[in-house]
């Protein structure tokens, strides 16, 4: 189902048709009653592709009528492949297709020229975009005459498909695996890496894989005691997937509570690890856990990897929080995917120090590096915190945690990181007298560097990629007077019905961005794009309005119920250009960095140069409370 939104809701432009569809037949002349072959001919825009009348969803086949009833077609064999306008495998037609419709002429036809229109629905697109379905029509002129024959042989050409045969219905086939799959299992595995690096895990590595050498039979029960840690947090993920399956993509993206609990964890993760205190885990549970290890056996060794793994999860904790928080718009199976990818990579060193047992030697010893490497994810996860408070104050327009509070409040706290790795800052790891090593002098500067590229954006400054995540500027305010938004265009806040008055009265259309408080890609695309000088020319001919789906208001319900009935889509950023009649030229959406794709949509205008466009919709009933 979300696949067919995201066919419907798909880039458009109204003033282009890349399809010509002619019905032609050669059989001229028949006698009322007689069945004739009619040939329906699409001929399709270089780059341009039909889906054929078998392709399976999410997408729209081609549909042929004549009337009320819908055809029996002959179609020619399709090309089948993954399509990057879907994202799905798909069966379609490129330059031209033909397809072959048995026609039976009415018993009752009067003698003369009869008109046999075919009403034709599908979807077109091109390798970024489709549009929107359309139905187009075709006629043919046959000429009837009692004196014809009654009967007209008809045979489709070799090679075709009877649609209405079983054997020519197909199930999709499975869709290849996405690059951004690939990067989230990445990020996984690197997570998991990242932790062995803790206090909590670097020192149990020589113990652990010494007890295999020993007692347990080396390499075999390195991989019982390896699955022992990816059973646990498979089982993490399957609980997470149980937990907030129920309420939905938008709800964990958006909501209040649930970005006020990520905040919470971590938090107390944070200054767990700057060391307040200590988290650990009933020591019931770990010792009925540690006996149950103790009893040797394929079983005692799995249970160890289990204790392992609870036992670590003060300094894991916080990276599967991360790759939790990060994987709650992704399918239950992709999820636990991550969680057995991240167990992997925290499982790896032990199977190949078990399997190379001499380079357990080579190993660096515990020391003030476990600590500093503590106290840095200490600072970390505050920045990370306050990017899920900064959802909750953006969705609930508190306007609290301000850019400029929140940029200050960053920059603070990866200074002090670089600070403290530098010496300066006395905390636990840094010694007296300690000699400054390079690596910790050069990942100090990273830190040190960082925090004062924030500065710019407390005072107007964009900040390129980082305004994904942090809190969109206000058009007023800020250090100096100014904030970065000022440098970019003007644009109306929930107000659908004002915009389109002042199109009406202005004779210009307009552009309505489907945004959120808490769409990172929809900061990034008004901070990074929208201000672009090239863009200048382009909006000062549009009424600009921003309508936000995200918070937990009337406002919001019915900006949600305008974008889902109206462009069947419910994706952030959607961007649409309509004129004032509400009558729809042209949609984007998706994030880019692509500045001539987004100005070739930006300059989308009716055909013929008019207010008028070809894709006519009726007025919505929108009525939204006062913002």
């Amino acid at each position: 189902m979300s696949a067919l939104v995201v066919v419907t809701g798909l880039v458009c432009f109204g003033a282009i048709n890349p399809v010509e569809w002619t019905l032609s037949s050669d059989v001229l002349k028949a006698a009322p009653g007689a069945t004739i072959p009619l040939r329906l001919t699409a001929k399709i825009d270089e780059g341009w592709h039909i889906y054929s009348v078998t392709t399976p969803p999410p997408t729209i086949p081609v549909q042929i009528k004549f009337g009320a009833d819908p055809a029996h077609v002959f179609q020619p064999v399709p090309e089948k492949k993954y399509d990057d306008a879907l994202a799905a495998n798909a069966e379609f037609y490129e330059k031209e297709a033909v397809f072959f419709i048995p026609f039976q002429v009415n018993k009752d036809a009067a003698a003369g020229p009869l008109e046999i229109t075919a009403f034709v629905r599908y979807a077109v697109c091109d390798s970024k975009r489709c549009l929107p379905p359309k139905t187009k029509t075709a006629s043919f002129t046959l000429a009837v005459d009692g004196s014809a024959p009654a009967v007209v042989a008809f045979a489709a050409p070799a090679g075709y498909i009877d649609t209405l045969a079983p054997s020519a219905l197909k199930t999709a086939a499975p869709q290849k695996t996405s690059d951004g799959m690939l990067a989230f299992l990445f990020t996984a595995f690197g997570l998991g890496l990242a932790s062995i690096f803790t206090p909590c895990v670097w020192p149990m590595i020589p113990i652990t894989v010494s007890f295999f050498l020993n007692d347990r039979g080396g390499i075999r029960q390195a991989i019982v005691f390896s699955l022992g840690i990816i059973f646990l947090f498979c089982a993490l993920g399957l609980g997470v997937t149980a937990a907030v399956g129920p309420f939905g993509v938008r709800l964990l993206a958006a909501n209040p509570w649930v970005n006020g609990f990520i905040a919470l964890v971590f938090g107390v993760f944070a200054v767990s690890l700057l060391g307040a205190f200590e988290i650990t885990l009933p020591s019931s549970l770990l010792t009925k856990l540690d006996s149950a290890s103790r009893r040797g056996g394929y079983l005692g060794t799995l249970l160890m990897g289990l204790t392992f793994a609870l036992t670590s999860f003060a300094c894991v904790g916080p990276f599967v929080g991360s790759l939790l928080a990060a994987s709650v718009q992704v399918n239950a199976s992709q999820r636990i995917a991550g969680m057995a990818t991240f167990a992997a990579g925290l499982a790896l060193p032990f199977f190949f120090l078990a399997a190379f047992p001499g380079y357990l030697k080579k190993l660096p010893r515990s020391g003030g590096w476990l600590a500093r490497v503590k106290t840095v994810m200490g600072f970390t996860l505050l920045a990370i915190m306050l990017k899920y408070a900064s959802n909750i104050d953006q969705v609930l327009q508190l306007n609290w945690l301000t850019r400029e509070r929140f940029l200050a409040a960053w920059f603070v706290l990866f200074a002090m990181a670089g600070l403290y790795l530098l010496g300066l800052l006395k905390l636990e790891g840094v010694e007296e007298g300690e000699i400054l090593g390079i690596p910790r002098m050069l990942i100090a500067s990273l830190f040190l560097i960082f925090a004062f590229s924030l500065l710019p954006g407390m005072f107007g400054a964009p900040l390129g990629e980082l305004d994904a995540f942090v809190p969109a500027a206000n058009t007023v305010g800020g250090f100096g007077g100014r904030t970065a938004a000022v440098a970019g265009p003007v644009w109306m806040k929930d107000q659908y019905r004002e915009a389109l008055d002042l199109a009406r009265r202005e004779n210009k259309l307009v552009l309505i961005s489907f945004t959120g408080y808490a769409c990172t890609n929809c900061h990034w695309m008004k901070a990074n794009m929208f201000p672009k000088p090239e863009f200048a020319p382009a909006l000062k001919d549009l009424v600009l309005v921003e309508l936000y789906t995200d918070a937990d208001n009337a406002v919001s319900e019915a900006n949600q119920k305008l974008q889902e009935q109206r462009f069947a889509t419910i994706a952030t950023p959607f961007y649409a250009i309509l004129d004032p009649d509400e009558k729809l030229i042209a949609s984007f959406d998706r994030r880019t960095s692509d500045t001539a794709e987004f100005l070739e949509f930006l300059k989308s205008r009716p055909a013929g140069g008019g207010l008028q466009s070809s894709v006519s919709l009726a007025p919505f009933p929108y009525v939204a409370p006062s913002p």
